[in-house]
C-alpha cells in the first residue's frame, strides 16, 4: 500500500523560489556541473530494467528569466543551438512560459533518451558558459510505469537529483514508497539530495508535467 503527502498549493511560487533557488543557493553542497546530467544516460537503463519505468520522451530545463538584451541574446543563442541539433537528432524543442513565473525548454524525443540527455545538457551548458548559470533551476527527466510517473529532478543549485513521483488523479499527490524506491535503486549511479527538504515538488498547473 502506498502512502501520499499532500502540499498545499498556496505560496508555490515562492517555495519554489526557496528551495529550488535563494535559499538552496546559500545552503549549496557542490557547485551544479552540467556533466552530472550525463548520468541520466545509464540511469534510464536501469529505471527500464530494474523498476519497469520507461521514458515518456519527454525532458525539460527550467530557468528564470532576465529583463536584458544580453539574456535575451543567450536564450537566442540556445535556440539556435538546439535548432541545428534538431536536423541531426529529431529532438524537438520549444519555449514555454509557466503561470508561476518561470520559463521552460521541452524537448521531446520518443527515440532516443540519450538524445534528450545531449540536447538538455547543451542548452544547460550554454546558458553557463554565457553567465547566466544562476539562473537554471532545475532540468527534468520524465518516466512513467504503468500510468505511474516517476520522474527524476536535477537542481542546479544543489547540484544533486531527486525523484518525484506524483499520484495519477489525484491533486498535489506524491508516492512516498515509489520516490523511495526510485531512491534505492539508483543511489551511487546518480548523485542523490540527501536532504529530502530539498525533494520539492514542481506540480503542473494543470495536466502531466510541471512545465503545462
Amino acid at each position: 500500500m502506498s502512502t501520499a503527502t499532500n502540499s498545499p498549493p498556496m505560496g508555490l511560487l515562492d517555495s519554489i523560489r526557496s528551495v529550488l533557488g535563494v535559499r538552496a543557493e546559500r545552503d549549496a553542497t557542490s557547485d551544479a556541473d552540467p556533466d552530472d546530467l550525463f548520468g541520466m544516460s545509464t540511469a534510464y537503463l536501469t529505471m527500464e530494467a530494474n523498476l519497469g519505468f520507461e521514458p515518456t520522451g519527454y525532458a525539460a530545463l527550467c530557468f528564470g528569466d532576465v529583463n536584458s538584451h544580453e539574456f535575451a541574446g543567450t536564450v537566442s543563442d540556445v535556440r539556435s543551438i538546439l535548432a541545428e541539433g534538431e536536423a541531426e537528432t529529431g529532438t524537438v524543442s520549444r519555449f514555454v512560459d509557466d503561470d508561476h513565473g518561470y520559463r521552460w525548454v521541452v524537448f521531446q524525443d520518443d527515440d532516443d533518451f540519450e538524445d534528450l540527455v545531449t540536447n538538455v545538457y547543451f542548452a544547460a551548458d550554454t546558458f553557463i558558459e554565457e553567465g547566466y548559470g544562476s539562473r537554471l533551476l532545475a532540468a527534468v527527466f520524465a518516466f512513467e510505469r504503468e500510468g505511474q510517473p516517476g520522474d527524476w529532478i536535477y537542481s542546479f543549485r544543489r547540484g544533486t537529483f531527486y525523484p518525484f513521483a506524483p499520484t495519477p488523479g489525484a491533486a498535489h499527490e506524491r508516492d512516498n514508497q515509489v520516490e523511495l524506491k526510485l531512491q534505492s535503486v539508483l543511489d551511487g549511479e546518480l548523485e542523490i539530495e540527501p536532504d529530502k527538504e530539498y525533494w520539492y515538488p514542481l506540480w503542473p498547473s494543470e495536466g502531466r508535467h510541471p512545465w503545462e
